[in-house]
C-alpha cells in the first residue's frame, strides 16, 4: 500500500504591499482575525530588534550582537479581534507601547542600518510562515520575501488621500500638523521607496492592485475575501 505524501509543515500565505497609510495594518488585521491566521508586521520588526537589543545590553555597534539578536527575535503579533488592534509580544512581553517611543525609533534607524541585521530578519520574516497560515504585511512581502505566496494583494491610495487620514489621525490624537506639509512628507518617501537600490515598492507582477482611495476600508476587505476565495484559501 502506498503511503500517503505528508503534509507541508506550513501553511498558505497572504502577502499585501503598498505605501504608508494604505491601509495595509487594518485589512491584514481583520484578515488575520477572519482566518484566524498568524500576522507578520515587517515594518515593526526593526523597531523589535531595537527593543531586544537595549533589553539584552547589545550596543550599537557591535553587528554580530545585533545580528544574532535579529536571527533569534522572539516576537509574535496578537490579534484577538478585528477593533483590538495588535499587540506586539517579544519575549513572552506585550511591548506594544514601547515600539512607539522616540528613543525606540532612534535607536531602529540605526539598526536598519546594519547590511547584517536586514539579512538576518529577511530570513526570521520567513520563519513566521505557519499552520494554518500567515498574513504578511509590508513593502515587499510579495517581491522579496514570499514570492511563492499564494494571494498577493497591492493595496494603494492618492498621496492626497493618504495625508488626509494621516492628517485626521494627529488631530484626533491631539496634535496639529499641516495637511500640505504631511503630503509632501508622503510623496518624498514614497519617491525614496519605489526607486531605492534594493527591494523597491511595487506589485508583484501577480498581485491584485486595490486603490483604496474612494474605497472604504470594509470595501476593501470584501473584494480581498472575493479573491481568497478564488484562490481556495477561504470558503
Amino acid at each position: 500500500m502506498q503511503e500517503k505524501p505528508e503534509a507541508p509543515l506550513t501553511g498558505p500565505i497572504i502577502t499585501v504591499d503598498g505605501p504608508s497609510g494604505a491601509g495595509k495594518g487594518t485589512l491584514c488585521q481583520m484578515l488575520a482575525a477572519k482566518l484566524n491566521w498568524a500576522l507578520l508586521d515587517s515594518g515593526a520588526l526593526y523597531r523589535v530588534t531595537a527593543l531586544a537589543a537595549k533589553q539584552h545590553g547589545v550596543a550599537l555597534d557591535n553587528e554580530a550582537g545585533l545580528e544574532a539578536i535579529a536571527a533569534h527575535l522572539d516576537v509574535q503579533f496578537k490579534v484577538s479581534n478585528e477593533q483590538s488592534g495588535v499587540q506586539v509580544i517579544l519575549e513572552g512581553e506585550n511591548v506594544t507601547s514601547n515600539l512607539r517611543t522616540e528613543e525606540t525609533g532612534a535607536i531602529a534607524s540605526q539598526v536598519a542600518a546594519v547590511n547584517a541585521v536586514r539579512a538576518a530578519l529577511l530570513e526570521r520574516q520567513r520563519a513566521f510562515q505557519q499552520k494554518p497560515g500567515l498574513i504578511a504585511d509590508g513593502r515587499d512581502m510579495g517581491t522579496v520575501v514570499f514570492p511563492a505566496a499564494e494571494l498577493k494583494v497591492y493595496l494603494t491610495a492618492s498621496a492626497e488621500e493618504r495625508g488626509q487620514r494621516r492628517h485626521k489621525q494627529l488631530l484626533e490624537s491631539g496634535n496639529n500638523a499641516s495637511l500640505a506639509g504631511i503630503i509632501e512628507d508622503i510623496r518624498a518617501r514614497d519617491d525614496r521607496d519605489m526607486n531605492r537600490a534594493v527591494a523597491p515598492l511595487r506589485p508583484a507582477d501577480e498581485a491584485i492592485v486595490i486603490d483604496s482611495t474612494n474605497m472604504s476600508i470594509e470595501a476593501v476587505f470584501d473584494q480581498v475575501q472575493q479573491a481568497a476565495k478564488r484562490a481556495g484559501l477561504l470558503a
